[in-house]
């Protein structure tokens, strides 16, 4: 059944490709468990903007972090043991990490050097971290993903204060993945991969977790909504791994906006920056691509670093 009429379609171009001289095709034990035993040369994810507009972005398989100037140029800040999924830059300008293997981690961009920040919780090891979000407070929220899915319900998303406080909101979720927090910190907003869903979490001032619901039901396929963000509108914009779009949801879930890749399908995530914060860059792991494409608004500022021509808080 269709409720809404379809979506305004939106195309991008390609802004910058993982150059040849990083790639290696090679089979490993990432691409063992999650390509099938196929080579692959890369998986990027997590990107992030620095001060001077500079896009972070992570490489999974092989440990990498890669920095991207204004005019699309590569250099590459780390290479280490992990698998780096996720990565927010703290207003303070320290690097977090969020780590399949090994937990959070802080990057020094300097020397390249990646230290342990959080590696377990109460003294067990984390499923496997996905992704993370700083909220206004500069609370950091983050997924705990793993291998979970509908086989396997027992998906995690944590809270940490800046006081060092740690706590699981939710251990319920078949493949929590992407995360965004709205201006006030009323609410997060978590990419449900296998269930093909986004599920809403009210954040209450007593600490208590209430109404957990769907936000929004994707159609499905041979992916699902991998990493999110929220624009100054409040709009939800929804990476959609395996379809090559992005979608832009109204806050009543309306949907509003399909943003079509012109590289592969797999859109994994994605960052503002650019004049005026309108800019949408958003990564193409099957290609190692960087895509943009031009939103009519910039997105939501947050406590963690913004690009230098994005508007302040």
């Amino acid at each position: 059944m269709t409720y809404f009429a379809p979506p305004r379609r939106m195309e991008t171009s390609v802004f910058t490709r993982l150059p040849d001289r990083f790639r290696k095709p090679r089979r490993n034990t990432w691409a063992d468990g999650n390509r099938g035993g196929r080579a692959c040369d890369s998986f990027l994810e997590g990107p992030s903007f620095d001060r001077e507009g500079r896009l972070y972005v992570v490489d999974i398989p092989y440990g990498r972090v890669f920095r991207i100037d204004p005019a699309g140029e590569w250099e590459q800040v780390a290479e280490y043991q992990g698998w780096p999924n996720g990565l927010k830059i703290h207003r303070d300008g320290r690097i977090f990490i969020a780590d399949y293997k090994y937990g959070l981690m802080l990057l020094d961009p300097a020397s390249g050097a990646v230290t342990p920040f959080l590696e377990t919780v109460g003294s067990e090891s984390f499923k496997g971290l996905n992704d993370l979000v700083f909220g206004r407070s500069g609370t950091l929220y983050f997924t705990d993903q793993g291998q979970t899915g509908m086989q396997d319900p027992t998906g995690r998303v944590y809270r940490l204060t800046p006081d060092g406080r740690l706590t699981c909101l939710l251990n319920t979720i078949p493949s929590p993945n992407g995360i965004a927090v709205d201006a006030d910190e009323s609410f997060l907003l978590v990419a449900v991969t296998r269930a093909s869903q986004i599920w809403r979490l009210p954040l209450h001032a007593s600490g208590l977790v209430t109404k957990v619901g769907v936000f929004a039901q994707l159609h499905g396929g041979t992916g699902g909504p991998d990493g999110l963000a929220l624009d100054a509108d409040g709009c939800l914009l929804i990476a959609h791994a395996g379809l090559g779009s992005l979608w832009r949801l109204s806050r009543q879930a309306e949907p509003l906006d399909r943003i079509v890749s012109c590289a592969g399908v797999s859109t994994s995530n994605m960052a503002f920056g650019g004049p005026g914060g309108t800019r949408l860059f958003i990564v193409e792991s099957e290609t190692g691509s960087i895509l943009q494409a031009d939103l009519p608004v910039p997105g939501l500022a947050m406590f963690s670093h913004q690009p230098a021509d994005t508007p302040a808080d």
